[in-house]
């Protein structure tokens, strides 16, 4: 159990029986009244984000979260399906609760599985990906080197902004937190 002076942003934390993890927390004292942490709680497996104020005598229970390793294998209809790499059971997660991170999956991409009491239940994907540019609008000459962006579409759909000197068939690496261009592969 936690007493809430250890919860903590980056604490995953057990509330209604679903695992959180914390994102913000303030605490706060107010006169003579007791103290209280305010919080901003993602809950882990539906991306849900949830403001939570804790008394100052509360405890709550830490979540037993294991991270393992897994591959991307290929996605059927709104599943994503994944192989566990160290004991190859396959399992699916639905679509809606990997949020952005399915914008950054192709085949054979080596991510993190977040475990909730045994059970696969979101992923952890690096911070930076590389990806191959699909379509890109050509170059106009001298433009090359000017600081100026034009919009790509990615091999896995997604669209972003990059330099004018990238074309089609580029790879490129991803920031996946910020979802922005770093460089070229």
């Amino acid at each position: 159990m936690l007493v809430i002076s250890e919860l903590k942003p980056g604490k995953n934390i057990v509330l209604n029986g679903a695992p959180y993890t914390a994102l913000y927390c303030e605490h706060s004292k107010m006169g003579r009244a007791g103290s209280v942490l305010r919080t901003k709680l993602k809950n882990l497996i539906t991306g849900a984000v949830l403001e939570k104020t804790f008394q100052g005598a509360e405890t709550v229970p830490e979540a037993d979260i294991v991270k393992t390793k897994a591959q991307f294998i290929y996605k059927e209809g709104k599943d994503y399906h994944f192989m566990d790499s160290e004991n190859y059971n396959q399992f699916s997660l639905f679509e809606k609760y990997l949020g952005n991170s399915i914008h950054y999956l192709k085949e054979g991409t080596e991510i993190s599985i977040l475990n909730f009491n045994g059970n696969p239940i979101n992923i952890d994907i690096p911070v930076k990906v590389q990806l191959k540019v699909t379509q890109a609008p050509p170059s106009i000459k001298g433009n090359t080197a000017a600081t100026g962006k034009k919009l790509v579409t990615l091999e896995t759909g997604l669209k972003i902004s990059v330099p004018l000197f990238i074309k089609t068939g580029d790879k490129i690496i991803i920031n996946t937190e910020k979802g922005e261009y770093v460089s070229r592969a």
